[in-house]
């Protein structure tokens, strides 16, 4: 076997996303005897169609290494997918015309729910029509909504660092709220899964704390909501709410949505704490807010060891499975012990984890729905730890630099609209 592999990216990108294309490339590398080149695709899916495929060769190994530090999606990602074969028949068409063009033997797709959908349409669409593709996915996402795996890569990162910041601005939000700000209002992302929300819990290691949690899994109570935050205020002086962007009304819409959008079938959220905020600021009390965003998922300056070390792991796992002639699976995490947290790779097939979502459990929530359980605590502790600093030039990270060298498109250009 010496066909070539074809690699993309996903959805949201990460703090740790390109270590997993850092073990993808130079595992590859390491074994010429399978393997004949490596591309990497344009914007994940939409390149493979517009047969916009970098050709990996030309780039130095130092800054394919360099890419287990560099956050961001080095080869572009994208939010879409692929149609049903009954309807969009014509994709998949393009897709085999570009694998066959481009001798690709082996897919390997890095990306959270949605994007595991698209990987097994493609191994369903390769298995019907008996062609020689392994399809691989390797699991991506901060929301930590993907079954079947202790955790997906990403989310260690992002939790390390909300908690790093709900820990540092609870010092600042102490000191002002003698005589100036009494509520600071964190969002946090999370659509239907309270992950990140769960992980500014371990922000405290007390659970008489200042901090309110509102999770996508409790719908918001507003009465009850103002009841906790008053009693916080005055049992301390000041209080920090942390709420994910997919918090739920009592009717179960999303209370705060930007706009409409029809990839992936997501709405686009966001403005919860806005919205809290002018609650909070008829109580009485003077408020600040923010919105972690981008900062969440691209903060690699405090990205978590354990993290990227499971990133860049699935990422030799993925090509390891290729190897084996196994496909259709996505890489798992196995959680084989607490403390000390051990964990080990594993495999699911694509169907089983294709666009499911995976919410905080019951037993990890607080029975007031404002905070987590020591269960939750057990669970997160583990994926935060470590630190694995990126190098610095004149005070500031320095990240891969890759030529990105298209590939000699060898099909007429197809028009995706």
């Amino acid at each position: 076997m010496s066909h070539n592999v074809l690699y993309a990216q996903s959805g949201g990108v990460t703090a740790v996303i390109n270590a997993s294309a850092c073990g993808v490339i130079e595992t590859v590398r390491r074994h010429p005897e399978h393997f004949g080149q490596v591309f990497a695709a344009r914007d994940g899916i939409l390149g493979i169609l517009r047969e916009e495929l970098f050709d990996l060769s030309p780039e130095y190994p130092g800054q394919i290494a360099a890419l287990r530090h560099t956050p961001g999606g080095a080869f572009g990602s994208c939010r879409a997918d692929l149609g049903e074969l009954q309807t969009h028949p014509e994709q998949y068409q393009r897709l085999l015309d570009v694998f066959a063009a481009h001798d690709i033997g082996t897919f390997i797709y890095n990306g959270g729910g949605g994007s595991m959908l698209t990987a097994a349409k493609v191994a369903r669409f390769a298995r019907l029509n008996h062609l020689d593709l392994r399809v691989i996915g390797i699991p991506k996402t901060i929301d930590n909504d993907l079954p079947q795996t202790d955790t997906s890569p990403g989310f260690g990162s992002a939790a390390k660092y909300i908690a790093t910041s709900v820990r540092e601005v609870s010092l600042d939000l102490a000191a002002m709220s003698g005589t100036s700000t009494k509520v600071f209002i964190m969002e946090v992302m999370g659509r239907h899964a309270g992950w990140l929300a769960a992980a500014a819990g371990l922000a405290f290691n007390q659970e008489d704390s200042p901090l309110l949690l509102m999770f996508p899994e409790r719908p918001f109570a507003q009465q009850n909501f103002i009841g906790a935050l008053q009693e916080r205020i005055a049992r301390h002086g000041w209080c920090i709410v942390v709420v994910a962007e997919g918090l739920l009304c009592a009717d179960l819409s999303f209370c705060a949505q930007a706009q409409q959008s029809a990839t992936f079938g997501h709405e686009q959220l966001g403005g919860m704490a806005p919205q809290l905020a002018e609650l909070t600021r008829k109580l009485g009390y003077k408020t600040h807010w923010a919105v972690s965003d981008y900062f969440q998922r691209s903060a690699r300056h405090i990205a978590s060891k354990v993290d990227v070390e499971q990133a860049y792991a699935c990422g030799v796992s993925a090509v390891s499975l290729a190897m084996s002639g196994r496909t259709d699976l996505m890489v798992t995490i196995a959680r084989t012990s607490d403390e000390p947290y051990l964990w080990a790779l594993g495999s699911v097939p694509l169907d089983e984890v294709a666009d499911v979502e995976l919410p905080v459990p019951a037993a990890f929530i607080r029975f007031d729905g404002f905070g987590i359980t020591p269960a939750a605590r057990r669970y997160l502790l583990p994926l935060i730890q470590g630190e694995d600093i990126p190098p610095f030039r004149d005070g500031l990270p320095v990240f891969a630099d890759l030529k990105l060298q298209m590939a000699e498109k060898r099909l007429p250009d197809w028009d995706l609209l």
